[in-house]
């Protein structure tokens, strides 16, 4: 197996490793049913996965790394499991901050962080804090997020700016709308994974996603590793990314 993951490894192309990539942590709760346990041991386990990942994605050579940790929708699961999920992520949190500061890895969140319970916001602020400084991987969780809360709240901001004279509807451009969204001043993403076997962006970065490459491995989270990444990643080496354009500009411009 070792050798395989090696070899894998070796296969990637480190100049076209993608520059951002996000990730839905799907099958948590799958994977703690089919092996007889509770579902709060599938997150545990996640979390586990996303330490992981996160290793992974830096050593890579990969800049930013977004984890869709928590939607608005995830606010509708029973209280327990919800209440169980934010003190996951206060012990995560607080448990990973040396090893972020370690490897050089910058914190950031984005979403409705204002809904997050009191301990929450405290433990995500200390460590966004403690690793504002480092200049390597940005990893990014999103909690309490989703596109659509996220794309109405840029329209309220916007429209708020032309109520007030400070900015002319006609000079409303895309630039303009990404610079009102909680992901102003970090680059699309250039490929998405979902893990889980499910097949749908769910709600996840709309805008941002536009023209990213998608991967959806069967795999539930808390077994994806390295190895899963490196896989995913070998499959977007082999993709041609055109945005519009035809094969034929895009290798006259190489």
């Amino acid at each position: 197996m070792e050798e395989q993951i090696a070899n894998r490894l070796s296969q990637i192309d480190k100049a076209r490793v993608p520059r951002h990539i996000v990730v839905i942590m799907d099958g948590n709760g799958r994977w703690a049913q089919k092996n007889g346990m509770d579902r709060y041991f599938g997150h545990q386990e996640g979390v586990v996965s996303l330490h992981k990942m996160v290793e992974t994605a830096g050593d890579l050579g990969v800049q930013y790394l977004t984890a869709y940790t928590f939607s608005t929708e995830n606010w509708k699961r029973p209280q327990e499991e919800v209440d169980a999920l934010m003190a996951l992520v206060v012990i995560a949190i607080e448990r990973e901050t040396p090893g972020l500061m370690k490897n050089n890895v910058r914190l950031l969140a984005i979403g409705d962080i204002d809904r997050l319970p009191q301990d929450t916001r405290n433990s995500l602020q200390a460590c966004i804090n403690a690793t504002s400084k480092n200049t390597g991987l940005t990893f990014i969780i999103a909690l309490s997020y989703s596109a659509r809360w996220e794309i109405t709240e840029m329209v309220k901001a916007v429209a708020q700016e032309v109520k007030a004279g400070e900015l002319a509807v006609e000079d409303i451009t895309e630039d303009v709308v990404s610079a009102h969204l909680t992901t102003a001043g970090i680059p699309d993403p250039d490929l998405l994974i979902r893990t889980g076997g499910e097949h749908r962006i769910s709600n996840y970065l709309l805008w941002q996603l536009a023209y990213s490459e998608l991967y959806f491995s069967d795999v539930y989270w808390p077994e994806f590793r390295e190895e899963h990444l490196y896989e995913a990643i070998l499959d977007y080496q082999k993709r041609e990314r055109r945005f519009g354009k035809t094969g034929e500009q895009i290798k006259l411009n190489k």
